[in-house]
């Protein structure tokens, strides 16, 4: 479907010079001189690079549809992740380097969203937040009361991440997998 490109927005899924890219932000720019024109910045969901284009306001771009599936992680198979579609209890398998650093968030029974486009899969979406269990950590050492102090924890996917020195192996902690950040105790 062919849109203006005055009617962009952000996040919205494009085809530009046949890549497959999402709009992160854009700029109508007018200047003194000459013809207004867009200042885009693309992200290539097939490579992972971002750059910035510039185009006429005049132009139409085709915009891509892209099919979300709820799915429910199950297993690991070698270098695939393998999920479950709730809908149609099909199994896909997902290499991880399509997951990138994802996969450090994907736990056993965790339901997620994979992004397709045209049967290919480009990519998935976690939930905001996610309870995950502390394995090992080292104990606050008595006295060390700085403000804001912390320490490594390694949670059950085994990626480590920073915690408040209060918080022990075997608690529950929700972190945000957006930025992979301690967000409270669950």
């Amino acid at each position: 479907m062919n849109i203006n490109i005055n009617d962009i927005k952000n996040g919205m899924t494009v085809i530009i010079d046949g890549n497959l890219c999402l709009i992160q932000e854009f700029q109508h720019v007018k200047p003194g001189k000459g013809p207004a024109f867009v200042r885009i910045k693309l992200k290539n969901l097939r490579t992972g690079s971002i750059v910035e284009q510039t185009f006429n306001t005049n132009i139409k771009i085709t915009r891509a549809h892209i099919e979300k599936s709820k799915v429910q992680y199950l297993y690991v198979s070698g270098e695939n992740y393998v999920f479950m579609n709730n809908e149609t209890y099909e199994q896909i398998e997902v290499p991880r380097k399509v997951l990138g650093e994802n996969a450090d968030f994907i736990k056993e029974g965790i339901d997620i969203a994979i992004d397709f486009y045209e049967g290919e899969i480009i990519g998935i979406s976690l939930p905001e937040k996610v309870e995950y269990t502390v394995v090992e950590t080292v104990p606050a050492v008595k006295g060390n009361t700085a403000t804001n102090a912390q320490k490594d924890a390694k949670i059950e996917t085994g990626k480590t991440i920073k915690v408040p020195l209060f918080i022990n192996e075997g608690e529950k902690i929700i972190v945000s997998t957006s930025d992979g950040k301690y967000a409270g105790r669950a």
